[in-house]
């Protein structure tokens, strides 16, 4: 069974970094896209950033320059390194991902989610 797991979440004072990580386990033949949402209370889920196999970047407007995605194939992992944080960054961030497991069709899958608290 296919599965992200995420880590690095926090609580950080405003100004400070945090560094998130997602890896995905399970019989997979390939991924594709991986990338980082976040859902702040009472709000929407919003993409922060996606990267594709071939490295390829896209962020939000309210991070740029603030958050770098990267991802090791090797590893299976993506990373989110998150600097200057500001209390609007304060959110539960999901990593998603687009797997094709063994024997099946491209799936879309989501972590279990991880909290990031900004203080001001």
């Amino acid at each position: 069974q296919v599965q992200l797991v995420e880590s690095g979440g926090g609580l950080v004072q405003a100004g400070g970094s945090l560094r998130l990580s997602c890896t995905a386990s399970g019989r997979f033949a390939s991924i594709n896209g991986m990338g980082w949402y976040r859902q702040a209370p009472g709000k929407q889920r919003e993409l922060v950033a996606a990267i594709i196999s071939g490295g390829s970047t896209n962020y939000a407007d309210s991070v740029k320059g603030r958050f770098t995605i990267s991802r090791d194939n090797d590893k299976n992992t993506v990373y989110l390194q998150m600097n200057s944080l500001k209390p609007e960054d304060t959110a539960v961030y999901y990593c998603n991902a687009q797997i094709r497991p063994v024997g099946w069709v491209e799936s879309n899958y989501w972590g279990q989610g991880t909290q990031v608290t900004v203080s001001s």
